[in-house]
C-alpha cells in the first residue's frame, strides 16, 4: 500500500484550528471515523493516545504521524492535517507540529503498517515538499502535492 493510494482531497484538512494535542487526536479521530462508517471515533481515539503514551510521533521538522490500530477495520484509513497555527506535541526535536498524517490501521496490520510509516517518514523528510504542504491551503492541490511526491 501507498501513501498515494489514500489521500484524496476528502481526507485532507487544510486549516485545523485546534487549542490542545488531546482535541487534536479527536478531531483526528472523527476524520478517521468518517472515512468508514464501521470504525469508532471513541476506539480510534482510545488508540491513537495509547501510541501517543508509548512516546510522541512527533518525528520533528513541524511533522507527525499520530497512528492506532483499530479492531474492525478492514482497510487502513489515512487523513492529512495541517494546522493553521502550530501545536506543542512532544516531538523528539521539542518544536510544535503544524503537519501530520494520521493513520488507522486494522489490529492484524504488521509489516505493511510499517513498511506505510517509513514511507510517510521519507517522503516528509523533503524539506521543499514540507514548505510546499505549509504554503497550500487548498485540500485539492495538498492532496495532489501528497500523492505526486515521490523518492
Amino acid at each position: 500500500m501507498l501513501v498515494d493510494d489514500l489521500i484524496s482531497p476528502d481526507s485532507v484538512l487544510p486549516a485545523v484550528r485546534t487549542s490542545s494535542k488531546k482535541r487534536l487526536l479527536e478531531v483526528i479521530s472523527n476524520a478517521l471515523a468518517n472515512e468508514d462508517e464501521g470504525l469508532s471515533s471513541r476506539e480510534i481515539f482510545e488508540s491513537l493516545c495509547a501510541r501517543e503514551r508509548l512516546g510522541s510521533t512527533g518525528l520533528g521538522n513541524g511533522v507527525a504521524i499520530p497512528h492506532g490500530r483499530v479492531s474492525g477495520s478492514s482497510r487502513v484509513q489515512a487523513v492529512f492535517i495541517r494546522l493553521a497555527r502550530p501545536l506543542a506535541f512532544d516531538a523528539v526535536d521539542g518544536k510544535p507540529v503544524d503537519l501530520l498524517f494520521a493513520l488507522a490501521v486494522p489490529e492484524h496490520c504488521t509489516s505493511d503498517h510499517l513498511k506505510l510509516l517509513a514511507e510517510i517518514a521519507e517522503k516528509f523528510s523533503d524539506q521543499e515538499l514540507l514548505e510546499r504542504l505549509r504554503n497550500t491551503e487548498d485540500a485539492t492541490e495538498l492532496a495532489q502535492l501528497l500523492s505526486r511526491t515521490r523518492h
